[in-house]
């Protein structure tokens, strides 16, 4: 264990969070530098940062955990240090760095030596993204400058009761105060803005964070996410067709031993996101939902149906980091179009080009299930054939077109009486909307039974193992 207090805050967090024994301290020895302010009489132990490596369910971690005894936690250079060669060895290594973070800010009586250490560390996380998965926990305070360390990190957890996340504290916005609005508070960082993926107890935060470390490949090149599947890969969902709309309890129902990790749980609930297993196999999933239950199965958020901005981005941003660990990509399509709000309006044409890139870029294997509706251009961003899904599965009563079918007669027949309109949407609805239509022309390469789900989304990504596609050459896209 080094010489690691372990009755101290951090490093309690450490032990919790690692298997049994299995710390190594580095760096336990350093200690300010700084004699400005007569801080060589205080005391520094580990400059208030404890950090080291060991391992969760035997995979390696890097791990640094604040101690807020030291100077509040404050930030000064040699901390800010011992950060960033946690980065260098873990880039090294290729594997994951967790953070443990509850700090003060920046330590003021080192002014320009802890900005430019810490300044050194935003280029190490921005060098480590995409290479090795980032994980951020905050249980204390993590304000101004370190708020933009979770942001540049994979995934945040947040401590329901003591945490803190802000850029500007509540009562520095104007108009506002803590008492109306707490800006930085675990609900509002995890439901409003979407950048705390889970909140919960300390104990909760640490037992998800070793979930999902065991989910995630330890780097963009090596995979240690399989594990043996004990699930019968035939398995039938009977009831999967009820669950169509909330697909976090079809994507649950789906995976193998009703395994779902959902990331940003709390945020633009009309969209889901998380990890599943398949045969084994991490698998990112992301479907559109339009209603939310809870355990007592009673509503508790209802949605229409359509692509929020919200939605959008929190979609792209997940299959980008999917397609980073090359990890393979399951989408569950229901859509009616786009949300139509004056909120939305200002960024769904953006947000919907965002997820749209996302899904084109991806070059990792992509399976899309239509399970219900899949009308227009939110249909084609939603991991259509048209932006490069590999395989496309419909239920049969799927829909998939321009519009309802409904609204299709009432446009083409504007003039004509009801049984007419009700008539023609007959029609277009057997000629132009059904999955038996999209599949003869080659958008559907397979209709299948909802209970069937699962057997053919893990034979699809069976045969799409050994993908592999080419992109343009280009230093990167720019949407």
């Amino acid at each position: 264990m080094g010489n690691m207090a372990a009755d101290n805050a951090a490093g309690k967090r450490i032990n919790s969070l690692l298997d049994a024994g299995s710390f190594v301290e580095i760096g336990g020895a350093v200690t300010a530098r700084t004699t400005d302010f007569n801080m060589q009489e205080k005391e520094t132990p580990a400059d208030g940062v404890i950090t080291g490596y060991g391992v969760i369910d035997g995979n390696l971690v890097y791990v640094y955990s604040q101690d807020a005894t030291v100077l509040n936690g404050a930030i000064g250079e040699m901390h800010a240090k011992k950060i960033s060669n946690i980065y260098d060895m873990a880039m090294k290594m290729g594997a994951p760095v967790i953070g443990l973070v509850d700090c003060a800010g920046f330590r003021l009586q080192e002014a320009t030596d802890a900005l430019e250490a810490f300044g050194k560390l935003y280029q190490k996380q921005s060098m480590a993204s995409g290479v090795i998965p980032q994980i951020t926990a905050i249980f204390g305070t993590c304000g101004g400058g370190l708020s933009i360390v979770p942001a540049l990190t994979d995934f945040t957890f947040m401590e329901a009761k003591n945490g803190k996340l802000f850029t500007n504290t509540p009562n520095a916005i104007p108009g506002n105060d803590i008492s109306k609005c707490d800006t930085s508070s675990a609900a509002f960082q995890s439901e409003t803005t979407g950048l705390v993926d889970g909140t919960g107890s300390e104990e909760d935060i640490l037992a998800d964070i070793r979930s999902l470390v065991c989910m995630l490949p330890c780097n963009n090149e090596e995979d240690s996410s399989y594990e043996e599947c004990n699930d019968d890969l035939n398995r039938v969902c009977a009831d999967l067709a009820n669950a169509k709309e909330d697909t976090a309890i079809a994507l649950t129902m789906i995976s193998d031993d009703n395994i779902f990790c959902e990331v940003k749980k709390a945020y633009a609930k009309d969209m889901v996101t998380g990890f599943i297993k398949l045969n084994g196999m991490t698998v990112g999933a992301v479907a559109n939902r339009s209603k939310v239950y809870n355990e007592e199965a009673e509503v508790e958020a209802e949605f229409d149906g359509s692509l929020s901005a919200d939605g959008a981005e929190k979609a792209a941003e997940f299959v980008q980091f999917c397609d980073a660990f090359n990890i393979p990509v399951l989408t569950l399509t229901n859509v009616s179009g786009f949300t139509a709000s004056k909120y939305d309006e200002k960024r769904i044409a953006k947000s919907a080009a965002k997820l749209t890139y996302a899904f084109a870029d991806a070059t990792v294997p992509k399976v899309n299930v239509v399970i219900g509706k899949a009308f227009g251009s939110a249909y084609v961003t939603m991991n259509s054939k048209a932006v490069g899904a590999d395989m496309v599965y419909a239920w049969p009563d799927a829909e998939i077109g321009m519009m309802d079918a409904n609204q299709a007669a009432k446009i083409m027949y504007a003039d004509a009486d009801a049984a007419t309109i009700r008539e023609k949407a007959a029609e277009y609805k057997n000629l132009q909307s059904s999955p038996l239509s999209a599949a003869k022309r080659g958008y559907v390469d397979t209709i299948i039974e909802a209970a069937d789900t699962r057997k053919y989304v893990i034979g699809a990504f069976e045969m799409l193992f050994t993908k592999r596609e080419d992109r343009p050459a280009k230093k990167h896209g720019t949407v």
